[in-house]
């Protein structure tokens, strides 16, 4: 069983590293925070100093970071994994960033003989603590079958996409539509208890209809109880807005519903609300009609 370096241990990066090891890979760990460095430590994984570190040891380099520049840097800067990874090797990067980043990347990494996927996920904390994370995946058909078995550790749903830059194609699709439904959620059941309904029933009227989603069925409870500790937080969601929208702009494709709720995710923002679920879209509706859901 080939070796794996997994760069990158936050809320999403952690467990999936952590269910690579239920799955009996043996793990190669980097993270610039060291708490959850050490908890992996403690389970017999090998802690590098560095992404070179890192990739001098490793068959299969994963990395699941914030953005496309923590992405350039852990891969491509100072101590980065470029320099540690020789010909042939696999990076698969499971971060979500422009499709034109991980273009340029890619390019870069097969100049040396690097060879590279693009894989972000989507489900949150929760499913990517379950192992049923919905993984897009932009690779060559031969690679996407070699390394099937690797990410199907980490995700329920692995779907190839296309070449690379698909998988992050399809993850703008994917936080458009959860945006702008989380958004409409929260307007909508706003309404249903200013007309003093239960939104409780009203949810057991809808949910199983043309209305419902996965959105609606994992963000509803979570606005109900008021419970906004982030499986995905508002910060992260205007980042992957933003790299829609600038993907948007450059093929002149306009995208007025995202560019509405990127605005009002950054008014939350600026409220202090950085760090908050993104079902606290619901919390801008509310102050905006100075009534809350419950």
């Amino acid at each position: 069983m080939k070796r794996i370096g997994f760069i990158g241990l936050g809320i999403m990066g952690k467990p999936m590293a952590i269910n690579l090891i239920k799955s009996g890979y043996d793990l190669v760990v980097y993270n610039r925070s060291q708490a959850s460095v050490q908890e992996l430590s403690k389970q017999g994984v090998e802690v590098a100093f560095s992404p070179m570190d890192v990739a001098k040891k490793v068959d299969v380099l994963i990395t699941m970071l914030p953005n496309g520049p923590e992405v350039k840097e852990v891969l491509l800067g100072d101590n980065g994994a470029i320099y540690g990874l020789s010909k042939g090797k696999m990076v698969i990067d499971m971060s979500s960033i422009s499709p034109v980043t991980t273009k340029k990347i890619a390019s870069i990494l097969a100049k040396k003989g690097i060879r590279m996927m693009d894989a972000p996920v989507s489900g949150g904390e929760t499913r990517a603590i379950d192992g049923t994370l919905s993984i897009m995946v932009g690779a060559y058909k031969e690679d996407f079958s070699n390394y099937y078995d690797l990410l199907s550790a980490m995700g329920s749903n692995v779907t190839l996409v296309g070449e690379i830059g698909s998988g992050n194609v399809a993850k703008l699709v994917n936080q458009s539509i959860v945006a702008v439904n989380i958004a409409v959620v929260s307007e909508a059941f706003l309404l249903g208890a200013k007309c003093e309904v239960n939104p409780e029933s009203i949810y057991e009227a809808i949910h199983s209809g043309l209305a419902g989603s996965n959105a609606l069925q994992s963000k509803f409870p979570l606005m109900m109880e008021g419970n906004f500790e982030p499986g995905f937080t508002l910060e992260l969601h205007r980042k992957d807005l933003k790299n829609i929208l600038e993907t948007a702009q450059s093929l002149d494709v306009k995208m007025p519903l995202t560019k509405m709720v990127t605005e009002f995710i950054e008014k939350l923002i600026s409220d202090g609300e950085a760090d908050k679920d993104h079902s606290a879209i619901l919390k801008y509706y509310e102050k905006i009609s100075s009534f809350n859901l419950v």
